[in-house]
């Protein structure tokens, strides 16, 4: 908490009002400063943190080695290389275009490497500018809302409601398979989608995504789908949004390779701006994108490219499907436990998130008392949004060891 002397210098300069706007901190700042204290509390509780969504496992050797090999060639003559393009090395957009769009008609010039898919959404955000109207599922990844917020889309926090007024909330539940009732969302300018959706952990089906795509051309409005998480996708959901007839006219994909290679530190992602993607007079959103990236971005570490190469090879493909592997078994023991002792689960199968229900109880009470009872960490389901009251989100990021202990405290707190 900042505080300020009443004998400070003060500056002539205002505060960015839309800044005042934001409630509290960041949610995942917040969990870390509670469990910060909790920590203090209780100096010898083994504490375990199945809350943010970070990565645990070491990353393969295959992409560490070609991460290695990069560092290594930037200290002689022949390997040294400086400012990249800021769009992303050709060869790295060239593999992503085809590993992952290659039967999709999408080309390498239509992807834009990033230092992750968190700073993409704000690099969006400025594109767009603030006199747009967005709509975000609820509960989502605070990112959407807090940006939306930063850049003056918004207008004021309503507590009765907690809502910011101008954002269209589409509800996601269990009533309605956590996918919106379109009938009743109001036209906006964005729309972000999240597929398999953080926190809920479900994954659209390519019916659902079809009427999406329908429902943004109806309405003249570009989705904003994040795809972070497809490749825990186990069934036949879409893996991109791409894939459904129709979505280049009115779509952008942001991705990353945070939870395939455990590359959250590393940071690593990307957009996807389609030619065939325009605004209302015609001009292409892909022109202005590039024009923000280049403003704003020298382009991603020349190393965390190469690393991203090496995801892609024929090894690293293999050994990242290891990895997602290993958290989906994490998934797996989670969602036994909580449906062993009874609880409605959601999500686990095409995400690495588990969506715990307590109804009728507070989020951050239900926060409190894991924490305060077994000292494990999760995530309040308010943090995401007013429809994720009543639910905790239980991460799948963690040693196997610690999993295991996280649900033997969860059983004797719930048996």
């Amino acid at each position: 908490m900042f505080t300020v002397c009443c004998e400070a210098h003060t500056t002539k300069v205002s505060r960015n009002a839309n800044m005042a706007k934001l409630q509290a901190g960041y949610l995942f700042p917040e969990i870390a400063r509670r469990r910060s204290a909790h920590m203090l509390k209780y100096p010898d509780g083994q504490v375990i943190s199945l809350g943010i969504g970070d990565t645990t496992e070491p990353i393969p050797e295959v992409i560490t080695f070609g991460m290695a090999k990069k560092a290594h060639a930037l200290s002689t003559l022949e390997g040294y290389s400086g400012y990249g393009a800021e769009q992303g090395e050709k060869q790295l957009r060239a593999a992503i275009a085809s590993t992952y769009y290659g039967d999709l008609s999408l080309e390498e010039s239509d992807i834009f490497v990033s230092d992750g898919a968190k700073s993409d959404i704000s690099r969006l955000q400025v594109m767009f500018g603030s006199n747009v109207t967005m709509a975000v599922q609820d509960p989502s990844y605070p990112a959407y809302v807090d940006s939306s917020v930063i850049l003056g889309q918004t207008g004021q926090f309503q507590k009765d409601v907690e809502k910011y007024r101008k954002i269209e909330y589409m509800k996601c539940n269990p009533e309605n398979g956590f996918f919106p009732d379109l009938s009743t969302v109001s036209r906006t300018d964005i729309i972000f989608f999240c597929s398999p959706n953080n926190p809920t952990g479900n994954a659209a089906t390519r019916e659902q995504l079809t009427r999406l795509v329908q429902f943004a051309k109806d309405n003249g409005s570009i989705l904003v789908y994040d795809s972070a998480y497809a490749m825990y996708i186990s069934d036949d959901s879409p893996r991109s949004i791409f894939e459904i007839p129709g979505a280049k006219e009115v779509a952008i994909e942001v991705s990353s390779f945070s939870k395939y290679a455990g590359f959250t530190g590393v940071r690593l992602g990307w957009t996807v701006v389609p030619k065939e993607l325009l605004y209302s007079d015609g001009f292409p959103v892909a022109k202005d994108f590039n024009r923000i990236v280049c403003t704003t971005f020298n382009g991603a570490s020349n190393i965390s490219q190469a690393g991203g190469l090496a995801c892609l090879s024929p090894e690293g493909l293999e050994a990242m499907h290891k990895v997602v592997g290993f958290y989906q078994e994490n998934t797996n023991i989670i969602m036994e436990t909580f449906t062993s002792l009874g609880f409605s689960v959601y999500g686990g199968k095409n995400a690495p998130y588990v969506w715990v229900h307590f109804p009728g109880q507070s989020s951050w009470d239900v926060f409190s008392e894991i924490l305060e009872k077994t000292h494990v960490v999760t995530t309040p389901g308010s943090g995401f949004g007013p429809a994720g009251d009543g639910f905790i989100r239980v991460s799948a990021f963690g040693h196997r060891g610690n999993v295991l202990e996280a649900c033997k405290r969860f059983k004797q707190l719930y048996k």
